[in-house]
């Protein structure tokens, strides 16, 4: 860990600002950064005209909104993998513990076999994500209604909520994958629980943008009572402050999150999980500083894989697939470090 972690969060921040306009001019379709310029300026007075037509209609339409929806989702991520592990005092779990991830899937599973359009799946990959969580919960209280959120026990019935709620609505999108049609429906819904970009456009981030942005702002903001939650409910009490209901608060908005980017870009895995690690190896196990370090390493992280996605091939790698790839890789690199939290 670096002697001076605040000097951690700038020199993230610039290198996400940095990562951010390299990912506008680089591509299959490379732009001059002037030309970069001249679009992102055109529109507020400044600057000239745009020399290259082609060059206004790919940053405008394509990259601009996948740059914005790629920071959003990796800031989104990471932040709930820190809050989740906070939550659960646990450093390996992710934001899909409570089932938002089976359940978001099987609503954008059933969308696709339905033929609705991408705006609908969306809405209903988040509803039923959400609703999968609230399964999850409703399992819990069902073994413990006045422990939930309270103790080790009250964690426990959580995950095991979880844990039923995600084989719930894993079965129930194996399902829709068996009856769907192999020629049509079931290519489309194994490419989209692959996770991809690339059918983000400005329609879409005006719809779920704020939202992501509202939720990690809640995230942000409620760091501080993150570091009580790490410790036991009984010491958290005695310092005034009421862990239950925080743990559920911040679970709630970090869920929330994390539903709603599988809405906008199908199942993203690793971020949440490895992301923390990497920040707290940097900044140090305190979340007022932890918190913001993970958001701008989490929106640099899928900057980059969103970079290689669209570049490596000629046809568009899903950018689940780098991720998994390179969040196994990293976690086995930060391993080591990771037992000093176990």
């Amino acid at each position: 860990m670096s002697r001076s972690p605040d000097l951690w969060v700038p020199f993230a921040f610039i290198c996400l600002v940095l990562t951010a306009a390299v990912s506008l001019c680089c591509g299959r379709y490379g732009l001059a950064p002037d030309d970069v310029v001249a679009v992102l300026l055109h529109p507020l007075g400044l600057g000239g005209e745009p020399r290259d037509p082609a060059a206004t209609a790919i940053m405008l339409e394509l990259r601009i909104p996948r740059m914005v929806a790629a920071i959003l989702i990796g800031a989104a991520l990471a932040a709930s993998g820190v809050t989740y592990q906070a939550a659960f005092r646990n450093p390996l779990v992710s934001p899909g513990l409570l089932g938002v991830l089976a359940g978001a899937g099987f609503g954008a599973a059933v969308a696709i076999v339905l033929g609705f359009s991408a705006t609908f799946r969306m809405t209903l990959s988040f509803v039923v994500g959400g609703a999968a969580v609230g399964v999850g919960i409703l399992i819990a209280t069902t073994f413990g209604s006045t422990n939930l959120g309270r103790g080790d026990q009250g964690i426990l019935l959580l995950v095991f909520g979880g844990l039923v709620s995600t084989a719930l609505f894993t079965a129930l999108l194996a399902m829709v994958k068996f009856i769907a049609d192999p020629d049509g429906a079931l290519p489309d819904i194994v490419f989209w629980l692959l996770g991809s970009l690339a059918e983000i456009r400005s329609a879409t981030l005006v719809l779920m943008g704020p939202l992501l942005v509202i939720a990690i702002g809640l995230l942000l903001g409620n760091a501080r009572f993150l570091d009580i939650l790490v410790l036991s409910d009984d010491e958290a009490l005695s310092l005034g402050v009421a862990a239950p209901k925080i743990r559920l608060f911040v679970i709630v908005i970090a869920t929330i999150s994390c539903a709603l980017t599988v809405a906008l870009a199908g199942t993203i895995g690793w971020v949440g999980l490895v992301i923390p690690h990497v920040a707290r190896l940097l900044v140090g196990p305190a979340h007022s500083r932890l918190m913001p370090m993970a958001i701008c390493l989490g929106g640099i992280f899928l900057l980059v894989c969103d970079l290689l996605a669209r570049s490596v091939t000629v046809s568009e790698i899903p950018i689940g697939i780098l991720t998994d790839l390179i969040g196994v890789i990293a976690f086995i690199a930060v391993l080591p470090r990771v037992r000093r939290w176990m």
